[in-house]
């Protein structure tokens, strides 16, 4: 009895920093989880390996299954046999400076494959609350503080298309009666950011030229001002917005303000060195049309679903230095190769 009231979920992008941090949320509270990946030549589940168990232990509650947001078929048959109780939409394109350079992906990827999940939600006639992550991207060059009421300005093909992404589901919402919401999420980093985002390229950095293994970083805008909180935080308020009576969408921040060189300087200063002697700017890094400040207000999430980020940017800073000096201990020689190979300053 126990195991048919289980609530089951479907994950895409299960294997990115979100996806990781959602299926342990998930498990924890005694959810089945589903998650869908690409077919690939090499294992690309090192986020979720800690959770993954032999399908045919009585234990295991995270099942993995092929699939790509480019195959609308595949989700409708997925969708129907999995019938989850709730869909987190989390697969993308999502690095920001490579979409300048791979917008048709991009938009096909991020925006487009929204769609083809909705619609595969709707033809399998399965009754399921669909989240879709939605990103501060979107308001671009709009002012700060951005709410639910700003307006979108998107400054890249990925704010573009996340911008499509947020439109078609609120459309299905009020189209279909489905239960869809858009969580605006603002920065949130982890020791499981992907290594060509600024945050994490920098802690790397921080962490190997403390070893000894590397003398520069090179970087682009240093005076970008974002607002970045911790992801394993943030998961929560995605649950949340799944679990309340009527669907609405909800931006989820921290409300600070800090530039780039803020992150470096509290980076580098929790490990004792200064950054100024290692960090040399690059142009490669620019992007052609810049976001200056995403700053979120998040007093919507706060009063009508009780979230609040407790973790602001120089504690998060001190967790992603800490978690890469410890890594770097355990990855022998490959670790400096890794960061020489570091090619996009992403936000």
């Amino acid at each position: 009895m126990g195991e048919k009231m289980k609530k089951r979920a479907f994950i895409t992008g299960i294997t990115g920093q979100d996806g990781s941090y959602l299926a342990e949320l998930l498990l924890h509270k005694g959810y089945e989880v589903h998650g869908l990946i690409r077919r690939a030549s090499t294992f690309n589940t090192a986020r979720v390996d800690h959770l993954y168990l032999d399908p045919h232990n009585p234990e295991a509650a995270l099942f993995l299954h092929y699939g790509d947001l480019s195959d609308g078929a595949r989700m409708v048959t997925l969708l129907g046999d999995i019938r989850p109780d709730e869909v987190y939409n989390l697969a993308a394109q999502s690095h920001v400076r490579v979409s300048f350079d791979e917008p048709e992906h991009t938009a096909d990827t991020t925006g487009v494959g929204t769609i083809r999940l909705l619609e595969a939600v709707r033809m399998s006639g399965i009754k399921t609350r669909f989240y879709q992550a939605s990103s501060s991207e979107m308001f671009g060059a709009t002012p700060p503080p951005q709410n639910e009421e700003s307006g979108f300005y998107p400054r890249s093909p990925y704010g573009a298309a996340k911008v499509y992404s947020y439109w078609i589901t609120k459309n299905y919402r009020e189209a279909y009666g489905m239960f869809a919401v858009n969580g605006i999420l603002f920065n949130h980093e982890s020791p499981r950011r992907g290594e060509t985002f600024v945050t994490r390229k920098i802690t790397r950095a921080v962490a190997a030229i403390k070893a000894g293994k590397q003398e520069l970083l090179y970087l682009g805008n240093l005076d970008a001002v974002r607002d970045w909180g911790y992801a394993a935080e943030y998961v929560e308020g995605m649950w949340r917005m799944l679990q309340v009576d009527e669907p609405e969408d909800f931006v989820l921040a921290t409300g600070g303000r800090y530039t780039v060189r803020d992150f470096l300087q509290m980076s580098f200063d929790h490990a004792g060195l200064k950054w100024e002697d290692h960090v040399r700017f690059d142009e490669r890094y620019l992007r052609p049309t810049e976001v200056d400040a995403l700053i979120g207000d998040a007093c919507k999430a706060q009063e009508k679903l009780g979230w609040k980020a407790s973790v602001h940017a120089p504690e998060l800073a001190r967790i992603m230095v800490d978690a890469d000096i410890e890594a770097l201990k355990h990855a022998g020689e490959n670790w400096i190769d890794r960061v020489d190979l570091e090619s996009w300053n992403n936000l």
